[in-house]
């Protein structure tokens, strides 16, 4: 339901205000959409490589499976990779905070090369690249969505103001314009209509 105006200059000018500012803050929502559709995009093609990545690596290891002859030895394998840390930043993107994926601390886990086979060296160091892989996803899928969420909400800023407030402002002070100006008309007639019955009784 629309706000009910008064159909006052000092409304008028109300009107006035809150227009100009709609005017002055929208072109930085709409530079703000723009920077914030080009990250989403930018977002979203970094999350596509990613996934690639992670296939072009899970590839590679099952060429690799050939080499660990049993379930047992995978195992191993997989128990010399153990992640201690996983290090992240924040920075400041279109004004939305999102994390960054810095990379992962493993735990120093000693390979006795004279009992292992040749293979596991490279076997360690691909477990060690799907892990990071699969924990940069998360990071920047949690980028995607805030910066998704910051874009749908700019969205809806620019729409209401251009949509709605800068509309409703200019068809109000259209409205006060035209009924300040009849009262205005209405008022001189007043006053002619009562000078001419002051000259009719004299």
């Amino acid at each position: 339901m629309a706000e009910k105006i008064k159909f006052t200059k000092q409304e008028q000018k109300k009107q006035q205000d809150a227009l100009k500012q709609f005017k002055r803050f929208l072109p930085t929502l709409q530079l703000k959409k723009q920077q914030l559709q080009a990250e989403v995009r930018r977002s979203s093609d970094l999350l596509e490589d990613n996934l690639h990545r992670q296939e072009e690596l899970r590839g590679a290891l099952a060429q690799s499976l050939i080499f660990f002859g049993d379930a047992k030895a995978a195992c191993e394998i997989e128990s010399k990779v153990q992640i201690k840390n996983i290090r992240s930043s924040e920075q400041n993107i279109a004004g939305v905070p999102i994390p960054v994926f810095e990379g992962i601390d493993f735990a120093d886990i000693p390979v006795d090369f004279f009992a292992t086979d040749w293979y596991v060296d490279d076997a360690v160091d691909a477990l060690k690249r799907a892990a990071e892989l699969r924990e940069e996803y998360k990071i920047l899928y949690r980028q995607f969505e805030l910066l998704s969420e910051e874009l749908r909400t700019t969205g809806q800023r620019v729409n209401l103001f251009e949509k709605v407030k800068i509309p409703e402002c200019q068809e109000n002070i259209r409205k006060i314009r035209i009924m300040l100006g009849d009262l205005e008309t209405s008022a001189v007639a007043r006053s002619k209509i009562a000078k001419r019955k002051t000259a009719a009784a004299n």
